[in-house]
């Protein structure tokens, strides 16, 4: 009998408590500022070029095999306008194959990557989920300006392992 009554009484507070659940896609629950979304490419507006060199770090990382890239000579740096040689040819993250690890972001020496909050992302095709260059950059523009993130990646992250100059002791 006592039973009973625990259960009356866990169903009336239930009953009485206020919903969880939103009518989606109308309404959306906050999200948490710490969620891991899509990642995205980076832009460094202060040279206005991509942050990303095309390095391949983060597809020699990626526990998934979603990111393929590729580099090319950069055209400024012949001119003499950037001191960056090399630049990102074409970036494609298979997002239905993205495990949302951020395995990328950490071993992107040039801050190149971020997670964002994009995390909406669905499609009927199987192919139908595949991140351009254009759109890791358009997403990444939008985070930016959203989360007001400043990216100066110039330089890599570590400067220890840059070779020492000459007639330093």
């Amino acid at each position: 009998m006592i039973g009973l009554l625990r259960a009356m009484g866990v169903t009336l507070k239930t009953m009485l408590r206020k919903p969880v659940t939103v009518q989606y896609p109308d309404a959306h629950l906050p999200i948490s500022p710490r969620m891991l979304g899509f990642p995205a490419l980076l832009w460094d507006s202060a040279v206005d070029e991509p942050a990303c060199v095309g390095c391949k770090v983060c597809e020699r990382y990626c526990p998934t095999d979603c990111i393929s890239v590729t580099m090319k000579d950069n055209p400024l740096a012949k001119e003499g306008k950037s001191t960056r040689r090399k630049m990102v040819d074409d970036f494609q993250i298979r997002l239905e194959r993205c495990i949302l690890c951020g395995i990328c972001v950490e071993v992107c020496n040039f801050e190149a990557i971020a997670m964002t909050d994009y995390h909406e992302q669905a499609d009927i095709s199987r192919g139908g989920l595949l991140a351009t260059k254009d759109d890791l950059f358009r997403m990444g523009r939008d985070f930016q300006q959203r989360a007001g993130i400043k990216v100066t990646p110039g330089t890599p992250k570590l400067e220890a392992a840059a070779p020492p100059k000459e007639g330093s002791a």
